[in-house]
């Protein structure tokens, strides 16, 4: 337990740096970027003066340097910045659209998971078999389309050519289907490889031959004993993953009319909204950081030769 609580905290301290380098990073982008805020909000008809008393206000007049060390320090009182185009906290608008990427997310990795499990399952306990060949084409091309273009496929095959889901918004469970299947493409095939290949080595080990030999069936060697020992990194893999759905829910929000994180920042991008970006960035890697730490924890919980090596 304390090995647990030492990594644990490393990792925090780390992850100090980590934040402080994402808000250096996505400062130094937003204002890179072409574009003045207040000439975006004003519109075309504002004048020199009225955009200058808005950049004034901003605080966007000042050397970048001390905007910089502003910000900083303004992040380290858990202030965000104030949205001029929301007219409110900018964290508060990044947590009014959190919950619904959540529900996004979560589905997607249930589906990943539910479905990636079940075919390297298929795929693992028959190595180099017909099923095994298939599942390796079927995980290559779930890897290999662009995120996008699956949405728009299932969009002109489910909503408009079968009629079976809606195409875009929310209001009901089915208007969850196509995102979330859409978001759980490519992590379902990372979870069916990584499925397939821990469960075709638990099939070679000595204790599921001693399983066999006692009469068991392969259904039951299967499940009951080379499944649970292959879950291991699967676990951790889940945890990684969730946090990187959280940032590849952008493109999939904006396609189906999503109103999650994806769906406010592309419109903060747009409207040159820095402490909006700012914001959902700043969250989404502060989650990165938590998974990856929770998966760590995992990993150490789950696998008795790294909780001997964190020990020692």
């Amino acid at each position: 337990m304390v090995a647990v609580t030492r990594m644990v905290v490393r990792r925090l301290l780390i992850g100090v740096f980590v934040m402080w380098g994402a808000a250096s990073v996505i400062f130094v982008i937003v204002r890179a970027a072409p574009g003045d805020p207040a000439a975006v909000f004003l519109g075309p008809d504002a004048d020199k003066e009225q955009i200058a008393r808005l950049t004034a206000a901003l605080g966007l007049d000042k050397p970048l340097f001390e905007q910089y060390v502003r910000y900083l320090g303004d992040v380290l009182r858990l202030d965000f910045g104030e949205s001029y185009r929301l007219g409110r906290p900018a964290m508060e608008a990044v947590f009014e659209r959190l919950p619904a990427t959540i529900d996004l997310t979560l589905t997607a990795t249930a589906v990943a998971v539910a479905v990636g499990l079940a075919l390297g399952l298929v795929a693992g306990s028959r190595p180099g078999g017909a099923v095994d060949r298939v599942v390796s084409a079927v995980t290559i091309a779930l890897q290999s389309f662009p995120t996008f273009w699956v949405g728009i496929m299932l969009v002109l095959t489910f909503a408009l050519g079968l009629r079976l889901l809606p195409s875009a918004g929310v209001g009901t469970p089915a208007h969850l289907v196509l995102p979330a299947v859409t978001l759980a493409f490519p992590f379902t095939a990372i979870v069916a490889r990584l499925t397939r290949s821990s469960v075709a080595e638990a099939m070679r080990e000595p204790y599921v031959q001693t399983a066999r030999s006692k009469g068991l069936s392969e259904r039951q060697v299967l499940l009951g004993h080379a499944l649970r020992n292959s879950l291991i990194p699967v676990v951790t893999i889940v945890g990684l993953q969730m946090g990187a759905l959280m940032g590849g829910a952008v493109i999939v929000e904006n396609v189906f009319a999503w109103p999650g994180l994806g769906s406010l920042v592309v419109d903060a991008v747009a409207n040159r909204d820095y402490a909006v970006v700012q914001a959902v960035t700043l969250l989404i890697a502060g989650v990165v950081m938590v998974l990856n730490i929770v998966a760590d924890v995992l990993y150490v919980r789950l696998d008795p030769r790294i909780r001997t090596e964190v020990a020692s």
